[in-house]
């Protein structure tokens, strides 16, 4: 994206939003603010109310609340037409979308601001790329140059961003050339997507052949001799406890393994919570609030990320000398951990896996556990009861590395597919900033100059404003009369 100290293209123009709106009536408006759309007002049917979550993020199809015909009228200032964007202004900033043919009728939340230009001096897919190009989102965001926007508070901070115009024929010649170039990086992306499914479904099949005892079957059987049966490691533990415990230890029912798959003879099934330990976290946990960019200690919490922030309370520390289980309670999320860190407050778990089971393999195991989907609900009272494989240790070792051998493959190959997916995003902004700075098409010089069109336009829209006023003021001097 230019600035206006360099120079133009032949016949390019600079402009600002403010100078290629619509002149219809609420060409530009953001959502209402206050209690204009409250809980009160949704009803079960009617017209949609258009957010970020339904309009930029998924193309207008799914709609949570909706109101009445009689609050439609009311606010159809915020109502969205076809063809028109929709721009989110709060929150996430400078997401854009543009309003489909077969969208249902419907208005706009505040943190939505809509926008309808004229295409008689802009393409409106030209307006559309434009908008996504890094050039113009940094002077949205706020970069080295332009406009410094955290929240479009007002239709102001949008109309005064600068741009540069090309013809409109121009802009059309861009928009076909974009198209293009993007339809062969999408067919690649895709591929690539494809790729990165495949890889997903590869560590998948390779996690649960190890829950069965695939992946080492000839292993399994070449060293039959050198296996205690995990039945028997667990009945020795239990002996061994019984020692360490005043009384009687309490007998557990039998585990029912009748739904559940085949393990090698010398496995055994073993509930969840009787082979880990549940490490407290009273008083050593961190609020998300009190997180930082940078710190001694990592912060390690449920989310999918798998450090958090960063701290430098010490007090908070969990010195880890075996590796850990981290276990999301909400979200689901196992992550191995074998660094001392800073447990996250809200829905953690902290697990340590019994000395006779590898904590490596322990987690490999646990994320091949089906939990039931309860939402934002906590999970670990259902993994606590779920059932895990127990192989004899002497095996424990051999798996674990037969699973890694086969997923470091397949991780490296996930490495460069990511990258290339980077790359390919790259070359997407590269394109656009080829395009606008109007290098990706020929120009024609039969075209009509933007700064020609721009002051053609200007001085139609100044007639028919002048048409306007007249007709309203003969009008109101008719009902003066009557």
């Amino acid at each position: 994206m230019q600035d206006k100290s360099s120079e133009l293209p032949k016949g390019w123009a600079w402009t600002k939003i403010d100078e290629i709106i619509s002149p219809a009536k609420n060409a530009i408006k953001r959502g209402p603010f206050g209690s204009a759309i409250k809980k009160a007002f949704f009803v079960e049917k009617g017209f949609k109310v258009y957010e970020q979550g339904n309009a930029i993020y998924n193309d207008f199809r799914r709609g949570n609340y909706y109101i009445s015909k009689e609050k439609l009228e009311e606010l159809a200032g915020f109502e969205v037409k076809p063809g028109e964007f929709i721009i989110s202004c709060s929150g996430t900033i400078g997401k854009i979308a543009i309003v489909p043919d077969n969208a249902e009728r419907g208005i706009i939340n505040q943190a939505l601001l809509k926008i309808a230009t004229d295409p008689r001096l802009i393409s409106p897919k030209y307006f559309l790329n434009l908008f996504r190009s890094e050039g113009f989102q940094k002077k949205i965001l706020g970069g080295t140059r332009g406009v410094a926007i955290t929240n479009i508070n007002s239709v102001k901070d949008l109309k005064t961003i600068a741009f540069a115009l090309p013809p409109l024929p121009e802009q059309q010649r861009i928009v076909a050339k974009i198209e293009e170039l993007f339809t062969k990086l999408d067919a690649g992306v895709e591929a690539l997507k494809k790729v990165k499914t495949q890889l997903k479904r590869y560590r998948q099949a390779v996690l649960k052949y190890a829950f069965e005892g695939k992946l080492t079957q000839e292993w399994r059987e070449a060293n039959k001799d050198k296996l205690e049966p995990a039945s028997a490691l667990l009945k020795r533990i239990r002996e061994e406890r019984k020692k360490k415990v005043e009384g009687e230890l309490k007998e557990l029912p039998p585990v029912d393994i009748a739904d559940l798959p085949e393990l090698p003879e010398e496995w055994t099934w073993c509930r969840f919570g009787d082979v880990i330990v549940n490490i407290s976290l009273i008083g050593k946990k961190l609020k998300q609030s009190e997180y930082q960019e940078k710190g001694r200690l990592p912060v390690i919490d449920q989310g999918q990320s798998f450090i958090g922030g960063y701290t430098d309370k010490d007090k908070l520390k969990i010195k880890v000398e075996k590796p850990l289980i981290i276990f999301g309670d909400h979200t689901k999320v196992f992550k191995y951990v074998d660094v001392d860190f800073v447990a996250g407050a809200d829905g953690i778990k902290v697990l340590k896996p019994e000395e006779f089971y590898n904590p490596k393999l322990f987690y490999y195991f646990a994320q091949e556990i089906s939990l039931p989907e309860k939402g934002y609900a906590r999970h670990f009272q259902w993994l606590e009861k779920s059932l895990i494989p127990l192989p004899p240790i002497y095996e424990q070792l051999k798996i674990k590395d037969e699973i890694e051998r086969r997923l470091s493959t397949s991780k490296e190959m996930e490495k460069v597919v990511e990258k290339t997916l980077k790359q390919s995003e790259r070359l997407r902004q590269s394109i656009l900033k080829t395009a606008f700075e109007g290098k990706l098409v020929p120009q024609d010089p039969t075209d009509e100059p933007a700064e020609r069109l721009l002051e053609r336009i200007k001085n139609e829209k100044m007639n028919q404003a002048k048409v306007t006023q007249k007709r309203f003021n003969r009008r109101k001097r008719y009902e003066q009369k009557t």
